[in-house]
């Protein structure tokens, strides 16, 4: 390298820490964007951009309308699935899946194009496209015609569920599918073939895919053609990249990626992993994103490493040396904003002015109470995602509850059947009262020693720390010390690991998703109940990651 090249920073993985699974990169001119999955939170399709592949900043969601997306009594782990961000003709293109449910093999994906400006839009109207599987892609050729691939679902019982790769002609003028549907590849023995990219390069067709299932097994798969419609062989060398077989790696699970190249002719994956607490053990933090290098074999195929996950690699030629200040982990949201920050996600509906204030009352968010916990059609929950093993999520309350069907506090979530909530509620006569309910695998119970009157109104102060695998909760009153809410908890309920369960070899509940903290007011009689946070703070301990 001569000296103009020379740069000593590192990539660290992950990259996108926390839930940011099934990435799709993609570079315009000298900037790189990362589209991830989001299930059933909103906004939809989360976006990060960079300059140099090192510092990642959130953009916030693509979908932040109904029009684009409903998610409305979507399932845990349904919804959003592995969205696809491509440009041409000038314009950002999101493809994303739709998935209803996963049971019995039917899946019922419908998959939407829309077409932008930015990659957050303003978007078009939602284009309806096949719905025959998901993890959907479009490939822009060089001769100007634009492909659709997604892996094909086939719940014929006693058949391939996953069937295989196909493909089909988009025509970007008229805005639909044209011609015949083309099967190019069936997989190779390591099964569950998904997440198609097709890439051009040196003559051929790279086609790259996940295969082994999302959790140990998991891998990229690379074909490739000299013709577009195949026949396409698999690298006879195996993966690109896996964790399998190796407990040991800090990142796990890898696999579901990829592509992009630099301007400097250099090229990266990008692939979601994940980091289990213990060996093969629960990922709490959800499927992340990271990065690894690629390189090309003299024979013309792609190659990482040792085929492993890296958690560092050198950056891209020619960045500067000198880092910028990358995005803190850490937040304090005062709630001034007009809008909700860029890290916040609500669940199952967007946050409209129905149920969501930052105006109502300078410098506060007023929720308005949803449905109860385990609903799935009107949930007031505004939350971010958990990023670090080490970490507290605090917030001030005002609430006036009126009687034991309005409650508003903080909580610890993954999904309608496994969180924690620190609330304030009202008891039988009508004193507010802080209680902490626990929620496992859909049984809800009161965490005993923790329910304490309030005796002079005004804000109370709560708090919660998720250390490694252990969760904790606070609570102070104006002017008074910190209090503990009930014993130490087992966080590690809160991941996919544990939410995941198979009956009689039917999934009967998924994990997709990782941790989130956040503010949840519910009212259940529909008596109008409202809580206002002055503020709201996440902290990464110093160190942890």
């Amino acid at each position: 390298m001569t000296s103009v090249e020379v740069s000593v920073r590192e990539i660290s993985n992950p990259v996108l820490p926390g839930f940011h699974p099934d990435p799709s990169i993609l570079r315009v001119g000298s900037d790189y964007y990362i589209a991830t999955s989001t299930f059933e939170w909103y906004p939809g399709v989360r976006v990060h951009h960079s300059i140099d592949l090192v510092d990642w900043t959130p953009l916030g969601g693509a979908l932040t309308e109904k029009r684009l997306l409903d998610l409305v009594g979507t399932g845990d782990s349904n919804g959003v699935w592995a969205p696809n961000l491509s440009y041409a003709d000038g314009q950002f293109h999101l493809l994303y899946s739709d998935v209803a449910t996963f049971a019995g093999g039917y899946w019922d994906p419908q998959n939407f194009l829309v077409t932008g400006p930015t990659p957050i839009g303003p978007w078009s109207g939602p284009v309806v496209l096949h719905g025959r599987g998901f993890d959907a892609s479009l490939f822009h050729d060089v001769d100007g015609t634009t492909w659709m691939l997604s892996m094909v679902a086939d719940w014929r019982p006693g058949r391939n569920r996953f069937a295989g790769i196909s493909i089909q002609q988009y025509d970007r003028q008229a805005r639909a599918l044209v011609g015949p549907e083309h099967m190019i590849f069936t997989g190779t023995a390591a099964a569950v073939t998904e997440a198609p990219n097709l890439y051009r390069k040196d003559g051929w067709y790279y086609l790259v895919t996940a295969e082994g299932g999302t959790s140990w097994e998991h891998q990229v798969t690379v074909a490739r053609s000299a013709h577009l419609l195949g026949p396409y062989l698999a690298d006879p060398s195996g993966p690109l990249l896996t964790s399998a077989g190796d407990p040991s790696l800090a990142l796990q699970k890898a696999g579901h990626g990829s592509l992009v190249e630099t301007p400097d002719g250099q090229w990266y994956l990008a692939h979601l992993v994940g980091r289990p607490y213990s060996p093969l053990g629960r990922c709490v933090l959800g499927r992340e994103t990271a990065l690894q290098e690629v390189t090309w074999t003299d024979s013309g195929w792609p190659r990482i490493a040792g085929g492993v996950p890296a958690s560092a690699l050198p950056a891209p030629r020619f960045i500067s040396p000198v880092p910028s200040a990358p995005p803190s982990l850490s937040e304090d949201d005062p709630f001034d904003s007009p809008e909700l920050g860029v890290n916040w996600s609500t669940l199952r509906r967007p946050a409209t002015p129905d149920w969501v204030s930052l105006s109502a009352r300078p410098s506060h968010l007023r929720i308005h109470g949803g449905l109860s916990p385990m609903g799935r059609h009107r949930p007031s929950l505004v939350a971010r995602r958990v990023v670090a093993t080490d970490c507290t999520f605090e917030a001030t309350m005002e609430f006036e509850p009126r009687n034991y069907r309005q409650l508003a506090g903080i909580t610890a979530y993954y999904s309608t059947r496994n969180w924690y909530y620190l609330h304030v509620t009202a008891d039988d006569d009508g004193q507010p009262v802080i209680d902490l309910l626990a929620c496992d695998s859909g049984q809800v119970t009161v965490v005993p020693g923790v329910r304490t009157p309030i005796l002079s109104p005004g804000p109370v102060r709560l708090r919660l720390r998720f250390e490694g695998p252990s969760l904790t909760f606070a609570y102070a009153f104006p002017g008074a010390t910190w209090q503990s809410a009930g014993p130490v908890l087992d966080a590690t309920t809160l991941s996919d690991e544990y939410a995941a369960r198979v009956v009689n070899g039917e999934p009967a509940a998924w994990g997709f998703t990782g941790a989130f903290v956040g503010l949840w007011v519910q009212d259940l009689g529909r008596e109008g109940a409202y809580a206002d946070f002055d503020d709201a703070s996440y902290r990464v301990v110093s160190g942890s990651k």
